[in-house]
């Protein structure tokens, strides 16, 4: 017990931006009990002193138990737990479950990149290697279109088109930009990785401006999730409807502006995007939390008051017609009020977010940039 509480001990030193939530956790709780969340948010935050320790080592082996054949990760995995050994045994009998590798959730993209923190701090083969089949898994599930499904090789359901949902495939193609410049932590890859990542997403650059949807002739911005095969608005679970997303387009926007030398096809798609974050941004509009009937807290969209100090808003989906917000309960059906959907999908899902706001910031500096 005193070994295991100074290893703790040692790696929550290392780990000086961890989570309130977890700091107040104890040690078996950090093991055992938390979230996947706080994995997927914690892993990015960790200090290069922190990948030397022996916690480090531990919870990267725990990455290496649970990659799957196909090279890719599960989701929904807190991976800094202490596995029993029959836990353990159930994630070898499922690494042949090629089903569950996926890239959303920010699964895959997590443990490839933490994988070659821990190789650059240890110099272990083990690490790279396994970080090296996770960039093969990502090269391999894209669409020759350049798209890539939230599952692969999953082959039915909504998993198989092309998403954008929840930044899946954005976050894909930021580790693969990054992959190909040999930007830390991907200073060890090979040449011929190095040029298959470019190649990937120079393909997915060409998927973004084909998927932009145009309504009346004008470019706006993408849907959660487009078809694989004609590359339409497609629909996803019985709420995620055929849209304008505007929650996932902005982070498709900020990406086409990091390129350096954009062509003129991803100059048109980025005004084209921003002049439609400008035209559907919601004002005078805030979010008011309240305890309903039923005595729990809910939440309701409410005119602003003169003292209120309102950031303009977005919805997360708009109508492909006529940039209509709409929202959406289990049963698919569209309703133009928040008020309209049961308590459990207005609280159980993002429907307005402030986003845009860094879209339309950036895009200041970024025309600067291209008009010089």
């Amino acid at each position: 017990m005193k070994q295991f509480l100074k290893r703790f001990v040692i790696g929550c030193l290392a780990l000086c931006c961890l989570t309130p939530v977890l700091q107040a956790q104890a040690p078996a709780d950090y093991r055992k009990k938390s979230k996947y969340k706080d994995w997927v948010n914690l892993a990015p935050k960790l200090e290069d002193d922190f990948f030397t320790t022996a916690e480090a080592a531990r919870i990267g082996d725990n990455l290496l138990l649970y990659q799957q054949v196909t090279g890719g990760w599960p989701k929904n995995i807190y991976m800094p737990a202490e596995l029993t050994k029959k836990e353990r045994d159930k994630v070898i009998a499922a690494k042949n479950d090629v089903n569950e590798s996926t890239i959303d959730n920010k699964a895959t993209t997590t443990e490839i990149r933490y994988l070659s923190r821990l190789y650059l701090a240890t110099g272990k083969e083990k690490y790279r290697d396994a970080a090296i089949e996770g960039i093969r898994y990502l090269l391999k599930a894209q669409y020759p279109n350049g798209g890539w499904p939230q599952f692969w090789p999953r082959s039915k359901g909504y998993y198989t088109h092309i998403t954008y949902n929840d930044n899946a495939m954005i976050n894909v193609m930021k580790l693969l930009r990054d992959a190909a410049k040999k930007k830390a932590p991907y200073t060890y890859l090979p040449d011929s990785i190095c040029k298959a990542a470019k190649a990937s997403f120079d393909l997915g650059i060409d998927c973004i401006l084909k998927t932009q949807v145009r309504q009346n002739g004008h470019l706006t911005v993408w849907c959660a999730q487009h078809d694989e095969h004609t590359l339409a608005p497609a629909k996803a679970r019985a709420y995620e409807l055929p849209s304008l997303s505007g929650q996932e387009s902005d982070n498709i926007v900020l990406l086409l502006m990091g390129i350096s030398k954009p062509s003129p096809e991803i100059i048109a798609a980025v005004e084209g995007a921003v002049a439609w974050f400008q035209e559907v941004k919601i004002e005078g509009l805030k979010r008011e939390t309240f305890t309903n009937a039923d005595g729990k807290k809910d939440y309701r969209m409410v005119p602003c008051q003169e003292e209120d100090d309102c950031s303009p808003l977005w919805a997360r989906f708009y109508t492909l017609e006529d940039n209509r917000p709409f929202f959406c309960d289990r049963d698919g059906v569209k309703r133009y009020n928040l008020s309209e959907i049961g308590y459990e999908r207005r609280n159980g899902y993002s429907w307005y977010n402030d986003d845009g706001e860094e879209v339309l910031e950036k895009y200041a500096e970024w025309k600067k940039k291209i008009c010089k």
